[in-house]
Protein backbone atom coordinates (compact mmCIF):
# COMPACT_ATOMS: atom_id res chain seq x y z
CA UNK A 1 0.00 0.00 0.00
CA UNK A 2 1.47 3.36 -1.10
CA UNK A 3 1.43 5.58 1.87
CA UNK A 4 -0.24 9.20 1.83
CA UNK A 5 1.98 12.49 2.10
CA UNK A 6 -0.19 14.58 4.57
CA UNK A 7 0.92 18.39 4.85
CA UNK A 8 -1.25 19.23 7.74
CA UNK A 9 -5.15 19.73 8.56
CA UNK A 10 -6.86 22.32 6.04
CA UNK A 11 -10.59 22.31 6.55
CA UNK A 12 -12.80 20.17 9.77
CA UNK A 13 -16.39 19.69 9.65
CA UNK A 14 -18.26 21.13 12.81
CA UNK A 15 -21.97 19.40 12.66
CA UNK A 16 -24.47 21.77 14.02
CA UNK A 17 -28.05 22.18 14.41
CA UNK A 18 -28.49 25.77 13.82
CA UNK A 19 -25.67 27.13 11.82
CA UNK A 20 -26.85 30.97 12.13
CA UNK A 21 -26.94 30.54 15.78
CA UNK A 22 -22.96 28.65 15.53
CA UNK A 23 -21.82 31.29 13.60
CA UNK A 24 -22.95 34.10 15.76
CA UNK A 25 -21.08 31.98 18.35
CA UNK A 26 -17.83 31.36 16.76
CA UNK A 27 -17.90 34.86 15.84
CA UNK A 28 -18.20 35.86 19.60
CA UNK A 29 -14.89 33.69 19.85
CA UNK A 30 -13.05 35.58 17.01
CA UNK A 31 -13.46 33.51 14.33
CA UNK A 32 -14.40 35.53 10.87
CA UNK A 33 -16.80 34.35 8.52
CA UNK A 34 -14.89 33.44 5.47
CA UNK A 35 -18.32 32.61 3.50
CA UNK A 36 -22.38 31.58 3.79
CA UNK A 37 -23.12 29.74 0.73
CA UNK A 38 -26.70 28.67 2.81
CA UNK A 39 -28.33 28.47 6.05
CA UNK A 40 -27.79 25.20 6.37
CA UNK A 41 -23.37 25.58 6.12
CA UNK A 42 -21.14 28.47 6.56
CA UNK A 43 -17.22 28.62 6.59
CA UNK A 44 -15.23 30.42 9.05
CA UNK A 45 -11.36 31.06 10.12
CA UNK A 46 -10.00 29.10 12.40
CA UNK A 47 -5.93 30.14 11.94
CA UNK A 48 -4.99 28.43 8.96
CA UNK A 49 -7.88 25.91 9.73
CA UNK A 50 -11.38 26.44 7.49
CA UNK A 51 -14.38 25.61 10.10
CA UNK A 52 -16.99 23.85 8.12
CA UNK A 53 -20.34 24.37 10.11
CA UNK A 54 -23.26 22.21 8.61
CA UNK A 55 -26.41 20.41 9.53
CA UNK A 56 -25.87 16.73 9.83
CA UNK A 57 -25.97 14.82 6.80
CA UNK A 58 -26.90 11.14 7.77
CA UNK A 59 -26.59 9.37 11.56
CA UNK A 60 -25.22 11.29 14.75
CA UNK A 61 -26.61 13.40 17.28
CA UNK A 62 -25.08 16.88 17.33
CA UNK A 63 -23.36 17.63 20.78
CA UNK A 64 -22.06 13.81 20.88
CA UNK A 65 -19.17 13.51 17.92
CA UNK A 66 -16.73 15.63 18.25
CA UNK A 67 -14.17 18.12 20.10
CA UNK A 68 -12.61 21.17 18.96
CA UNK A 69 -9.28 21.84 21.07
CA UNK A 70 -8.38 25.97 20.44
CA UNK A 71 -5.29 27.11 20.75
CA UNK A 72 -5.07 30.16 23.41
CA UNK A 73 -2.64 32.63 25.75
CA UNK A 74 -3.60 33.44 29.14
CA UNK A 75 -5.66 30.56 28.91
CA UNK A 76 -7.60 31.07 32.66
CA UNK A 77 -8.29 34.52 31.88
CA UNK A 78 -9.99 33.48 28.03
CA UNK A 79 -11.78 30.72 30.06
CA UNK A 80 -13.26 33.38 32.49
CA UNK A 81 -13.88 35.82 29.39
CA UNK A 82 -16.35 33.07 28.09
CA UNK A 83 -18.03 32.69 31.06
CA UNK A 84 -18.51 35.97 31.75
CA UNK A 85 -19.96 36.01 28.01
CA UNK A 86 -22.19 33.60 29.39
CA UNK A 87 -20.72 30.81 28.32
CA UNK A 88 -21.50 26.92 30.13
CA UNK A 89 -18.12 25.96 31.26
CA UNK A 90 -17.63 22.73 31.45
CA UNK A 91 -13.88 22.23 33.25
CA UNK A 92 -12.12 24.91 34.66
CA UNK A 93 -8.15 25.58 33.10
CA UNK A 94 -5.89 22.75 34.32
CA UNK A 95 -2.56 20.83 33.89
CA UNK A 96 -3.37 17.77 32.35
CA UNK A 97 0.52 16.54 30.82
CA UNK A 98 3.32 18.19 32.59
CA UNK A 99 6.05 17.90 29.47
CA UNK A 100 10.05 18.44 29.97
CA UNK A 101 9.55 21.45 27.52
CA UNK A 102 5.58 22.82 28.83
CA UNK A 103 3.03 22.11 30.55
CA UNK A 104 -0.46 21.38 28.37
CA UNK A 105 -3.56 23.22 30.45
CA UNK A 106 -7.19 22.34 28.87
CA UNK A 107 -10.07 23.95 29.53
CA UNK A 108 -13.52 22.74 28.58
CA UNK A 109 -16.85 24.56 27.81
CA UNK A 110 -19.74 23.60 25.51
CA UNK A 111 -21.41 25.71 22.54
CA UNK A 112 -25.02 26.73 21.89
CA UNK A 113 -25.55 23.55 20.41
CA UNK A 114 -23.99 21.24 23.12
CA UNK A 115 -20.68 20.92 21.39
CA UNK A 116 -17.60 20.44 23.58
CA UNK A 117 -15.11 22.60 22.78
CA UNK A 118 -11.77 23.37 24.69
CA UNK A 119 -9.04 26.03 25.12
CA UNK A 120 -5.71 24.92 25.34
CA UNK A 121 -2.48 26.21 25.95
CA UNK A 122 1.24 24.90 26.04
CA UNK A 123 2.51 27.01 28.88
CA UNK A 124 6.71 27.09 28.19
CA UNK A 125 8.50 25.23 31.77
CA UNK A 126 12.03 26.50 30.55
CA UNK A 127 13.04 29.64 28.83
Amino acid sequence: MTMLTVSGLRQLAYVVADVPRAVAFFQQLGLPLLFQPSAQLAFMALGDVRLMLTQPQGAGVCGQNSVLYLQCQQIEQQYQRLLDAGVSGERAPQCVAPMPEHDLWLAFFRDPEGNLLALLEEKLTKI
